[in-house]
Parts: C-alpha cells; sequence; structure tokens
C-alpha cells in the first residue's frame, strides 16, 4: 500500500471514526502505540447517527445558604435569643402585672404594712398619722402611673338616671330594681375608669411575689 493511500485512509478514519488503520500503526513506535489509539478517551459514538457523543456537562454546584449571622448574644444559628424564651400565658401576665403594682404601693405607701397591722389596739389619733403617710405614697404612686375619669360624671347624693342597656360593669344597682329601665335612684359613688396607665416594664428572672425584700441592717 503506498504511502498516499495510507495518507487518506488515515484522514478519513482518524475524521469519522476517530481511529488509525492498522497499517498505519505499524508505522508508529512502540510508546505511542502501547497506549490507546487517539480518540479513544472520547466519547462512545451514537448507534443511531455514528456521531460521537458530548460528553456530559459538568453539574453546576449547589448552592449553599448563607451562613447564619451570629446574634446579639454571641450564637450563630440566626435565631433571636428571645425566640428560645417560653411564651408567658395572659392569666401570668395579669398576675405579674398586679404584683408590681402592689409592690410599688408597697415600697412608697407601705400599703401592705399598713393593711397587715393589727390596728386594734390604736387610737384613732395614731390610726390617723399612720394613715397619712399612706395615703401620701400610694397617692404617688397612683398619679405617676394611672389616669381616672368617673364612670358616671356627677356628685354624690345626686338623682341620676340608669338607662336602658346599663353595663352591670359599669354600674351597680343597690336595693331592689323594678320594672323596666331606665332607673332613678341616688348616686352613692360615681365609679373609677382608668383612662391610661403606664406602668413600668417587667423585667425578666424577677421573682414578683417578693412585694418587699426584707431588710437587715448592719
Amino acid at each position: 500500500m503506498s504511502r498516499l493511500v495510507l495518507a487518506f485512509q488515515c484522514f478519513f478514519l482518524i475524521l469519522f471514526g476517530k481511529r488509525l488503520p492498522v497499517e498505519a500503526l505499524k508505522l508508529l513506535p512502540e510508546t505511542a502505540t502501547s497506549g490507546s489509539q487517539p480518540g479513544a478517551a472520547a466519547a462512545p459514538a451514537d448507534g443511531n447517527t455514528g456521531a460521537a457523543r458530548p460528553a456530559a456537562a459538568p453539574k453546576p454546584a449547589e448552592a449553599r445558604p448563607p451562613a447564619p449571622r451570629p446574634t446579639g448574644d454571641g450564637r450563630a444559628d440566626g435565631k433571636d435569643a428571645r425566640e428560645d424564651r417560653p411564651r408567658v400565658s395572659a392569666a401570668q401576665q395579669h398576675r405579674d402585672g398586679a404584683l408590681a403594682m402592689l409592690a410599688l404601693l408597697q415600697r412608697e405607701g407601705r400599703l401592705v404594712d399598713f393593711l397587715r397591722e393589727a390596728i386594734d389596739g390604736f387610737s384613732d389619733a395614731e390610726i390617723g398619722a399612720a394613715a397619712r403617710d399612706v395615703h401620701r405614697g400610694c397617692r404617688k404612686v397612683l398619679d405617676q402611673h394611672l389616669a381616672f375619669e368617673p364612670v358616671m360624671p356627677g356628685s354624690e347624693e345626686a338623682q341620676v338616671s340608669v338607662p336602658k342597656g346599663f353595663d352591670p360593669a359599669e354600674v351597680r344597682l343597690i336595693g331592689e330594681a323594678r320594672g323596666e329601665p331606665p332607673f332613678r335612684g341616688t348616686l352613692r359613688h360615681h365609679g373609677w375608669r382608668v383612662v391610661d396607665a403606664k406602668l413600668p416594664a417587667l423585667a425578666d428572672g424577677v421573682d414578683r411575689t417578693v412585694i418587699a425584700p426584707a431588710e437587715v441592717e448592719l
């Protein structure tokens, strides 16, 4: 076989078959023939068209979620420390608020001490003097944290009318009610309604049952 014919065979076999003819392999050095033929590492030919199937494209790297940012307490879990706190029920919040108000009345007016004291052995003058201090301190707490208005405007002992459809939580009838409202009667007390409350924020980890701490003088 002439080299010209062999060259044409090599050209077309390499172009379409991805291989060399046996006659051409004999002419190559042993170091070249010891490995695979040119094109052996290419993808196998498709059975239908004879064309080489393209190599599969590498899969894109999976997107990783962003690293969680450290929170204010030094944690890196991405959660606020407040989320780990147990939720407080509405009843517990009301209880804590009532105890906090009682603690204020005790701190400023010694209200608990005054009410818990047995006053039967004291004279009216002595009780009056103590009540003055209690009144002053407790009124200070109310003025600082609460604002009031009468439920039913008017002076005591005045004649008032209770309309039809009144709210029993706002107006309490004293005595026997006859017939249907409106009722006419004497205002014994105008009642109180809180229109604004500015209570102090309740801090976590405080035992609200301690109304007043024990005092030890050294």
